[in-house]
């Protein structure tokens, strides 16, 4: 009891210091209530390094700990939950470099006490498998388009079109990370929400999901959410212009110019923060700039644009099939069976040799040639996964000595200089290593790809082989 007493007293402790430092950032002096929330929720990715972890990283640690198997309604405990952030963390420190590598006890606890403030305010220590997916899902980093792609695939059916129901409860989950960081008030979840979004009897397939959920504006209860991916992408965007109002020499993120006033420019935080000076007023209509452009450049662009005859105009995204594609499953490939002796010999006499267009040594030897291909595929196949395999086990042999060449130098070592020699050549041979590891993972890559593509390719031909046959078979009965 003691023990459960210490360990609460502990997590409200982080949960109050991460949400100190957010107060200290001065975010609610914004008076957009849109950057606003995206501005707080950005800080918590960055501050739980979830900015560094995309999708991929995110279905992968799902993988790992069985949450695709399980279904979407099913609770599992806060140990489980601290367990799957624990392999998202330690994998990323694996993928970061030795001089980027991230305090992972430290970004595990922040993000377990944000969930638990969002999702767990009483207390009991569960969540369901829809909560963690959705979530994570929602406040990675990476690009919006794959996160979408993958927040579709959990609320749609097998037929590719999505259950308004499932929407629904996406959107009472999502929506309590706006009410989280104190913003329930401007977007927290309402049951008109989803009815503002798609319309009851239409069937909303990925593309019309992404259609709605990339346009401009995006639906006014999710706003914040491709505002957060646009702050990340122009953090580091530099603009060579003086703000009008703080005066300061460069602008780094967003930039915001007045369409009233002549060559009247804001940064981001002034903007933000409702500042102006002179004639300008906040009532003027601002345009927001996400790069900077040359006077020149401006001008050939506007140039190449009036002398163009099609337009410019980049679709928001590519074009899905409707029907989800199902994933290529190669241990269910099988290779054509060679026909043996004996059907040979039945298929060369129940045919006539003569009045056919169709002879009898014609169709053998279109099969033996099949064959022979076949044949030449499946030796080429055997030999990719046997370089496959040796690349395997030359990863691992890798691995083995890239520990051994990472452990730390003990105190004797400091002092010989013999040992210090040895060290930095095992320092240099450590280097070594990791570009040939890499060399090889890569080499391997292209090898899955290849031998995928072959797979495809001798199933292909089996079924034309196949239909050949009983077309010929037909024919001569």
């Amino acid at each position: 009891m003691i023990e459960d007493r210490g360990r609460s007293g502990d997590i409200m402790a982080e949960r109050r210091q991460l949400f100190a430092e957010m107060r200290a950032q001065e975010l609610d002096s914004i008076r957009l209530s849109t950057y606003r929330t995206a501005s707080k929720l950005r800080f918590v990715q960055k501050k739980c390094n979830l900015h560094l972890v995309d999708i991929w990283n995110v279905i992968e640690a799902f993988r790992e700990n069985g949450l695709n198997t399980m279904d979407l309604n099913t609770e599992f405990t806060v140990a489980r939950l601290e367990a799957i952030l624990s392999t998202i963390f330690y994998q990323l420190n694996k993928r970061m470099p030795t001089t980027h590598q991230i305090n992972v006890e430290q970004s595990i606890s922040l993000l377990l006490n944000f969930l638990l403030a969002a999702y767990d305010p009483e207390g009991l220590g569960k969540m369901s498998v829809f909560v963690v997916k959705m979530t994570l899902a929602t406040i990675c980093g990476g690009k919006i388009l794959d996160k979408l792609r993958y927040i579709f695939s959990q609320i749609s059916d097998p037929g590719g079109i999505m259950v308004y129901s499932q929407f629904d409860q996406f959107l009472r989950e999502v929506l309590k990370l706006p009410m989280t960081v104190f913003e329930g008030p401007s977007f927290g979840y309402t049951e008109q929400a989803t009815r503002t979004c798609f319309a009851q009897q239409k069937k909303v397939s990925l593309n019309t999901f992404l259609d709605t959920m990339m346009s401009d504006p995006p639906p006014q209860c999710l706003v914040w959410l491709p505002l957060m991916h646009r702050l990340a992408n122009v953090e580091n965007v530099f603009h060579p212009v003086e703000c009008s109002y703080c005066h300061s020499e460069s602008i780094m993120g967003f930039r915001y110019r007045c369409q009233q006033c002549h060559n009247y420019q804001l940064c981001q935080d002034c903007f933000w923060r409702g500042h102006a000076s002179g004639s300008h007023s906040n009532q003027h209509q601002m345009k927001e700039y996400t790069s900077w452009k040359s006077p020149a450049k401006k001008l050939s662009n506007a140039l190449s644009k009036s002398l163009s005859c099609a337009s410019s105009r980049e679709p928001l995204h590519p074009m899905f099939p409707d029907m989800p594609e199902k994933p290529l499953n190669l241990a269910h490939i099988v290779p054509p069976r060679p026909m043996n002796s004996t059907n040979d010999f039945m298929l060369s006499h129940s045919m006539p040799t003569s009045g056919n267009p169709y002879s009898t040594k014609k169709v053998p030897n279109d099969i033996s040639f099949s064959l022979d291909a076949n044949k030449q595929q499946r030796q080429l196949i055997a030999e990719l996964e046997s370089k496959n395999r040796e690349i395997l086990q030359e990863i691992q042999r890798l691995k083995v000595q890239h520990e051994q060449a990472s452990q730390p130098p003990t105190c004797t070592s400091q002092q010989n200089p013999t040992l210090l020699a040895e060290l930095r050549l095992l320092r240099q041979r450590k280097d070594e290593l990791e570009q040939r590891m890499s060399a090889l993972q890569e080499s391997r890559r292209e090898l899955m790809v290849q031998l995928e593509q072959l797979m495809l390719l001798l199933k292909s031909e089996s079924d034309t082989t196949t239909v050949n046959g009983e077309r010929g078979l037909r024919s001569f009965t």
